[in-house]
């Protein structure tokens, strides 16, 4: 039985983040994304979301480069083949490469869509058991010291599991010294964002006093070579996020030996069925794994949630409760977290409605597209 695609809809949102978010690339204050849908006979409607920024600084990709690839590929690869399962999309995209973002937006839809063709919660479409999950928070560059640690102090109230925070040169080792400090037992990480250099090494090293979880990508976005040498000289684990885009990076990245944690984005590996293929790789290797966050609105929040429900994701992930970043989410009801919990809902597909409304006053443009 093929899934009967009648039409997919790009709607092109803008929303105003709650705070600013600060990393060593620069500041964000507003979200251009896609919420895709893909709509079935039926009239059922499965949901995705887009995780490009406007600027290429995360990745290549933007919100516009998307909208082309999406609009003038993808989407009349999928007009002209039928699907069965969700885990064909990713074959029938491999013609296009990377593009990674706007494969995930596609085929998050189609995913959504299918788990409500099946009645099943999309947690349970992926194989996930969790009933509830462990997130943690990642906390921006902050303009001093203490109104980071106010800030950690906040969400330490609330719960969080673990506190990821935003390190640059000139403002990491005394700024982590500080938090340690002042939270001996909490699970914290630093989170570079590629901002050193082999060159850096010594400078590094002095972080393995600190006790932390572990050092996010701290070498180039797309290195895997000198990020083996670090790890080898360094206790501190490092994971790696932006150097991993397919289950290959994966494997070669533990040949190498240039991590001990991988961070899964669903965007950034191109969907959720790459995002399975490695967290299963990760299972049999004894890689823990954790679900990192691009600023989501609730849809791409939503399939986060589902995501971890796999049982490799042994280390808090950073998808925070919708209030955390908008005034109002485009789902209802929003994703919230409890004592640094979010509980896996078990209605069919994403298990959140689209509030209409909201999602109509934060849309700028919207495209439609029909199947035969």
């Amino acid at each position: 039985m093929s899934i009967p695609i009648k039409q997919i809809k790009l709607h092109k949102l803008s929303m105003r983040l709650n705070n600013p978010f600060t990393t060593s690339f620069g500041t964000l204050k507003d979200k251009e994304f896609f919420i895709t849908e893909a709509v079935d006979e039926d009239g059922k409607r499965g949901f995705g979301e887009s995780v490009a920024f406007t600027s290429p600084w995360y990745t290549e990709e933007t919100v516009k480069t998307n909208e082309h690839v999406m609009e003038d590929f993808l989407i009349p690869i999928l007009q002209k083949n039928e699907i069965a399962h969700p885990d064909e999309v990713s074959n029938l995209f491999s013609s296009i490469r990377r593009n990674n973002m706007a494969k995930a937006a596609l085929e998050g839809a189609i995913w959504d869509l299918y788990a409500k063709r099946e009645n099943m919660p999309l947690s349970e479409a992926l194989g996930g058991t969790k009933k509830n999950i462990d997130v943690g928070i990642s906390i921006g560059i902050q303009p001093t010291t203490q109104d980071l640690l106010d800030v950690i102090e906040k969400y330490v109230r609330e719960g969080y599991k673990r506190i990821k925070i935003k390190i640059k040169p000139g403002r990491d080792i005394d700024v982590l010294k500080e938090v340690r400090y002042h939270f001996p037992d909490l699970p914290i990480m630093a989170d570079a964002n590629s901002a050193y250099t082999l060159q850096d090494i010594e400078h590094l090293k002095k972080m393995d006093e600190l006790n932390l979880m572990m050092l996010e990508q701290p070498l180039a976005h797309d290195d895997i070579v000198d990020h083996a040498k670090l790890q080898a000289a360094m206790d501190t684990p490092i994971c790696l996020d932006e150097s991993i885009h397919s289950l290959e990076d994966v494997k070669k990245a533990n040949q190498l030996g240039s991590c001990k944690i991988i961070n899964i984005k669903i965007g950034r590996v191109g969907g959720l069925t790459e995002a399975k293929r490695i967290h299963d790789y990760c299972e049999k290797n004894n890689i823990p794994v954790w679900c990192g966050g691009m600023l989501e609105a609730g849809v791409g929040r939503a399939h986060n949630v589902a995501l971890t429900t796999l049982p490799q994701f042994i280390l808090p992930g950073d998808t925070a409760g919708s209030s955390h970043y908008w005034q109002e989410d485009i789902i209802q009801p929003e994703v919230e977290v409890n004592q640094g919990l979010i509980h896996v809902p078990d209605k069919p597909g994403i298990g959140y409605e689209i509030d209409e409304k909201i999602l109509k006053k934060a849309t700028i443009d919207v495209k439609t597209f029909n199947f035969h």
